[in-house]
């Protein structure tokens, strides 16, 4: 009956959080993730859950929960309360949850990508896209040398963060789970990196343009002629998504989503063939490979709502992670280090890329609009196009977001490991 209610409140949580999105203009702006996550940490917080004894919390020896068999029998006798056999039952469900929910979004997310298109538009600001990896990497190796020691296998946070300001939320839910990561500290690293994300959004659309153009090229406005409201309109997702309840929709969708669990059953299947601490790594890289080839057949990248649909299961984690949360250790003061690596992450990185940008001589407009669609993600490209009163950087801007998220979780896992 646990598991059953578990289920119903974070599938359905995220529907109720999009159709408040959807008729709430103001709710709308806060965004559905974070409405998600606040929802998900208040359910975690709020007495709900039972707290697990010490000893409950020893034999899980890391593990998201013990066999149920295992929990019955050590309740038996009488070594775990009744408190830790109901929490042994949530911490499973949400484990289950969180497996599925995750390598199913990714496919979906990627059907849509126009991939061929994408790096014919991506010409135009490839260079500024190079420096900001580049420009990221340099933040995170050195991130990474002053925290290492007081930051809980921080080569974990390393790998999660790249993903994190290559392609957004997807990337960094993908990465933990890939990785591994500790429920506490992906929470705290989201968390940390929405509110610097804020300072840096304030930034853009306030002084930054004013401020480069005094050592950076002023934008060459070049019109070509390109029409960016059906790239805005998918860029706002997953506010959309209770259109795919339409009968023209929900048929093609329902077989997106087939597609995308047929791939996950490949995926999985290919775990078994590695070592079991590589079997995560093994699903999440495979289906995003799959998932960037299937989105180069036509037939199924025309079908619409597949992005909001996967945007709709990130929610699901969402809601799960922040609810597996303890919200008493976000304000723990050996958690300084990870908000001051997040900090070295965003703001050094456009430090370094700014500076490059003087050397290549990148405009202002690329400059910054790269680094948005990069650091905070393509939704908010338009709203910081406008600010710089440029429509024309849109397109790649978006561009610049869908590569970074097409190569998010191959680039998150291969510095997470070097680092290691």
């Amino acid at each position: 009956m646990v598991e059953l209610l578990l289920i119903v409140f974070y599938f359905v949580t995220p529907l109720i959080i999009l159709y408040v999105c959807h008729v709430s203009k103001t709710v709308k702006k806060i965004g559905a993730v974070v409405i998600a996550y606040i929802v998900g940490i208040l359910a975690g917080n709020i007495g709900v859950f039972p707290r697990g004894s010490h000893i409950f919390h020893q034999l899980l020896a890391g593990k998201a929960a013990l066999p149920g068999s295992e929990a019955q029998s050590l309740f038996e006798q009488g070594m775990i309360t009744h408190n830790d056999l109901i929490l042994n039952q949530i911490n499973s469900t949400q484990d289950l949850v969180m497996t599925i929910v995750i390598p199913l979004s990714i496919p979906l997310l990627l059907f849509s990508l126009d991939l061929r298109n994408s790096v014919k538009t991506l010409k135009q600001g490839i260079l500024s896209f190079g420096i900001a990896i580049f420009s990221l990497l340099i933040s995170i190796f050195i991130g990474h040398m002053l925290f290492h020691d007081s930051i809980p296998e921080s080569w974990k946070v390393s790998g999660m963060m790249v993903g994190l300001y290559t392609g957004g939320t997807p990337n960094l839910a993908a990465l933990a789970t890939a990785l591994n990561v500790q429920p506490n500290i992906f929470i705290l690293t989201h968390t940390y990196d929405l509110i610097i994300g804020i300072m840096l959004l304030f930034f853009f659309i306030t002084i930054a343009q004013k401020l480069f153009n005094y050592f950076l090229p002023h934008f060459n406005d070049n019109d070509n002629g390109k029409k960016p409201i059906e790239i805005i309109k998918e860029s706002e997702a997953p506010n959309n998504l209770l259109d795919y309840f339409k009968k023209e929709t929900i048929i093609p969708l329902s077989g997106a989503l087939g597609i995308a669990l047929i791939i996950f059953g490949i995926g999985g299947g290919l775990s078994f063939l590695v070592p079991p601490e590589f079997q995560m790594v093994t699903v999440i890289l495979t289906i995003t490979t799959l998932g960037l080839a299937v989105s180069l057949i036509p037939k199924i990248n025309r079908i619409e709502k597949t992005f909001e649909l996967g945007m709709y299961f990130i929610l699901v984690f969402c809601v799960v992670v922040a609810s597996m949360a303890d919200m008493r250790t976000i304000f723990q003061i050996e958690f300084l280090n990870l908000f001051l690596y997040v900090i070295i992450a965003v703001f050094g990185s456009m430090l370094i890329h700014v500076i490059l940008s003087a050397v290549f001589k990148i405009d202002t407009d690329t400059t910054i609009i790269t680094i948005t669609a990069l650091s905070t993600s393509p939704p908010f490209v338009p709203v910081v196009a406008g600010a710089l009163k440029n429509k024309n950087i849109i397109i790649l801007g978006i561009t610049v977001g869908v590569v970074g998220y097409a190569i998010g979780n191959y680039l998150g896992v291969a510095i997470a490991y070097l680092l290691k």
